[in-house]
């Protein structure tokens, strides 16, 4: 059984370096579960967080994806204690017969917002881990989920985690 890594990439921001990085995974015949990539603190570089589930040890590949020309930075953020996982889900629900009150409830409990509303649908904004993401969508597909789009995991280490690029440390 595949055990899931969560791999941080700190790239330059530059044209083709997600393909570059997705294409190793590929090339490997690794599968990635989620991949979100985005802006950071630093106009010149981007963020990646890769969820790839392996059979082997993860080592390898870190060591590979840290060759890449634009990789600034490639490490594993090892246990749910020593980082933060977050993931946005937008879920659209029927609204049928006296359910409308009763999904309400349930965004709630889940702290999630409603952000669109219409005569048979509602459609409801969470956050958290994935973990919560799916128990969410478990809870309203009783219901009848009509579309669901999620980002991605992404992923910051606890505490602080200096990056050092050839400029020196951020």
């Amino acid at each position: 059984m595949a055990t899931e890594h969560t791999i941080s990439v700190f790239v330059e921001n530059l044209p083709g370096v997600l393909v570059r990085v997705a294409a190793l995974f590929a090339r490997r015949g690794y599968n990635i579960e989620s991949l979100a990539v985005g802006p950071t603190e630093h106009p010149k570089y981007s963020r990646m967080t890769i969820v790839v589930g392996l059979d082997t040890s993860v080592d390898q590949v870190i060591q590979q994806v840290k060759k890449l020309i634009p990789v600034v930075e490639a490490r594993e953020l090892l246990s749910e204690r020593e980082r933060v996982d977050r993931e946005l889900m937008l879920i659209k629900v029927k609204t049928g017969e006296g359910g409308r009150a009763e999904i309400r409830e349930i965004a709630e409990m889940f702290r999630a917002r409603i952000v669109d509303v219409s005569a048979t649908a509602l459609m409801i904004e969470a956050t958290g881990t994935p973990d919560k993401l799916d128990a969410l969508e478990a809870n309203l597909a009783p219901y009848g989920i009509i579309e669901l789009c999620r980002t991605g995991q992404v992923s910051l280490e606890r505490g602080p985690t200096p990056i050092t690029t050839h400029e020196g440390e951020l």
